[in-house]
């Protein structure tokens, strides 16, 4: 496991600074995917066959999944997630909230993960019953326990409609908690919440490669990791909590959810 592990934050590591670098010299060849929000770059597509091609290098027989299409079928039952760059958008506006995600599950999870997060230089580490790290320091959740003191952070789609929907939920949640952020990358919103700087985090309409490292990072920071109901973690959502909030939130987000779809709550008001 260790050379897996190793293995994913070379390759994070090196294609955040081919990211970074990229970011200073501006030329983007931005593309759009599902929406006209919902954009690529060059260097999107160009990390992604750094990491693709060292992953092919160092273990052939590895499955691989992609965000930007480099997917390979595999033998040894090993699969790697790979997001380029997650946080596109952040990354376009030179915000610093983006990060290069690599992780790797087995028949019974997650198994590795490194997420690099070039500007600021932090890279988070995982490997299963390893713990978590923070440029090799060990990291933990909070000990919070109280929801209407918890940060919370989420996401929203890129179809407008849908995050007009999102909207009304967060806005029916937000006096339950201490506040609500929307940072842009799921996997950093994640680590943040492995290392403090967040207490939870949910969002629907993700994609394995989103969270795979990073929900790993969580769960061996001591963090609490399901479905938005409560029940065994998707691919396409996600709730993460330090787990003295964890079962609160679920609550407040799901009787949320149902005011809006009954009418109590309408999305737009």
């Amino acid at each position: 496991m260790k050379d897996l592990l190793a293995t994913a934050e070379a390759l994070a590591r090196n294609a955040g600074a081919h990211a970074l670098a990229g970011r200073t010299k501006g030329d983007f060849a931005v593309a759009t995917k599902s929406t006209s929000t919902d954009i690529v770059t060059r260097y999107d597509r160009e990390c992604e066959t750094m990491i693709v091609g060292g992953l092919r290098d160092a273990f052939p027989n590895d499955a691989i999944v992609g965000e930007e299409g480099a997917s390979s079928p595999g033998s040894t039952g090993i699969e790697w997630h790979v997001d380029p760059i997650d946080g596109t958008v952040n990354y376009l506006y030179g915000l610093p909230g983006w990060a290069v995600s690599v992780g790797a599950r087995d028949a019974d999870g997650p198994l590795v993960g490194a997420v690099y997060v070039p500007a600021l230089d932090e890279m988070f580490c995982a490997a299963r019953g390893g713990g978590a790290t923070l440029n090799g320091r060990p990291i933990s959740v909070n000990a919070v326990a109280s929801l209407p003191t918890a940060l919370v952070a989420t996401g929203f789609a890129y179809d407008a409609s849908v995050r007009v929907r999102q909207g009304a939920v967060v806005s029916a949640m937000i006096g339950g908690v201490r506040d609500i952020r929307r940072l842009g990358a799921a996997s950093v919103d994640l680590c943040f919440v492995a290392c403090g700087r967040l207490d939870a985090y949910f969002e629907a309409g993700l994609h394995s490669w989103d969270t795979m490292a990073a929900r790993l990072v969580v769960t061996e920071a001591g963090g609490t990791v399901t479905s938005l109901d409560g029940g065994p973690v998707r691919d396409d959502e996600i709730m993460a909590a330090a787990p003295g909030v964890h079962a609160a939130l679920v609550d407040l987000r799901s009787r949320a959810s149902r005011d809006v779809d009954n009418g109590n709550l309408r999305p737009g008001t």
